[in-house]
């Protein structure tokens, strides 16, 4: 079992930017790609970025591609979410996530991933 905590959430004006970590700990070495989600209020959870952990591959959901980027620092098991030029629509609560078996690549759907963090809250005001 892998667990997650995620961290860097807040309040940001329109044009702004926020880094989102998420630690992990546990069986660390089991991972395959970790991955960022976000739901806003009454909308499903939406797949934002993925890394492969090992090759470093990585894939972005349109809506935030050119602006957001994924990384990580695989001797702190810390993966990052840098998040620029922030829209208003971009708020929602962002959440990290741990493959643990290979999958397809790139894994973008909420059933390939086996950890989920608690989740950290990210506004955009206009």
């Amino acid at each position: 079992q892998v667990q997650l905590v995620e961290s860097g959430g807040g309040l940001v004006q329109t044009g702004g930017s926020l880094r989102l970590s998420c630690a992990a700990s546990g069986r660390t070495f089991s991972l395959y790609a970790m991955g960022w989600f976000r739901q806003a209020p009454g909308r499903e959870r939406e797949f934002v970025a993925t890394l492969s952990r090992i090759s470093a591959n990585t894939y972005y959901a349109d809506s935030v591609k050119g602006r957001f980027t994924i990384s990580k620092d695989n001797v702190k098991n810390t993966v990052y979410l840098e998040m620029n030029s922030l829209k208003p629509e971009d708020t929602a609560v962002y959440y990290c996530a741990a493959a643990t078996a290979p999958k397809a690549w790139p894994p973008r759907e909420r059933a390939s991933f086996d950890s989920w963090g608690q989740g950290t809250q990210v506004t955009v005001a206009p």
